[in-house]
């Protein structure tokens, strides 16, 4: 069993599937699948929908503006994906905040539904009856959900064994430890008279990791305060 890869599944419901597919097509989200370490699959939600049009929406009860994502075409959707170990995800903004500790609670499930709305809203019995989560990534308004779908992809993806080159990228990143990441520089060593800071070149590797935390902390606290004051290690 040792020798078997790291592998998460993803599944992404959408009404515009072709959205998707360039971003999990290339670069680290390519690879990873082309590895076997995640299985990402995109469904168009209009296979599940009935009658000759397909039809995914309606006008909303009440009135007002835009037309609604139907509850029994995503219910149809999710029921035929969903397994014992699926995790359904709506992204909505209305959800709770995507922060770097959701994407590492996300890390440790199986298996991944999310759930893209589009135009005006979904039924709201969508997020009171049919997900187990509901995700938003920024207080403000897309036209859809693809977007944030992927998000949570690649953020959750990068965390799963053999993803990244490197199994310790992430850990020094910005957000894994509460704080912002230190600047990061690399040849010429000089450019238009902008050196790179000389502790960098010492070699002296304690010296470094203090001057990367100083660093951390002071861009954390000119750049997202709000930071400091959620780390443990500040709470009084």
């Amino acid at each position: 069993m040792g020798g078997l890869k790291a592998r998460m599944q993803f599944d992404l419901l959408s009404l515009h599937p072709e959205m998707c597919m360039g971003p999990l097509s290339h670069s680290i989200l390519g690879r990873a699948r082309a590895a076997g370490h995640i299985d990402v699959n995109v469904h168009d939600l209009r296979d599940w929908a009935e009658g000759k049009h397909r039809q995914v929406d309606d006008t909303p009860y009440g009135g007002g503006s835009g037309m609604v994502m139907r509850v029994d075409v995503v219910d149809r959707g999710v029921q035929a994906l969903r397994a014992p170990e699926s995790h359904v995800i709506l992204m909505d903004p209305v959800g709770a905040p995507f922060t770097q500790e959701t994407a590492s609670r996300l890390s440790k499930k199986q298996h991944l539904i999310l759930v893209c709305g589009h135009y005006e809203g979904i039924d709201a019995r969508v997020r009171s009856h049919l997900v187990d989560e509901v995700i938003s990534v920024g207080d403000y308004v897309l036209t859809g959900g693809e977007l944030p779908a992927l998000i949570i992809v690649d953020a959750v993806a990068r965390l799963l064994p053999g993803v990244l080159g490197n199994p310790e990228s992430h850990v020094q990143e910005s957000f894994a430890a509460g704080l912002l990441e230190a600047p990061h520089f690399t040849r010429p060593r000089v450019y238009r008279d902008w050196p790179v800071p000389d502790v960098l070149l010492s070699g002296h590797h304690q010296k470094i990791a203090e001057w990367r935390h100083e660093q951390s902390m002071s861009l954390t606290l000119a750049l997202r305060p709000d930071l400091l004051r959620e780390t443990p290690d500040n709470e009084e």
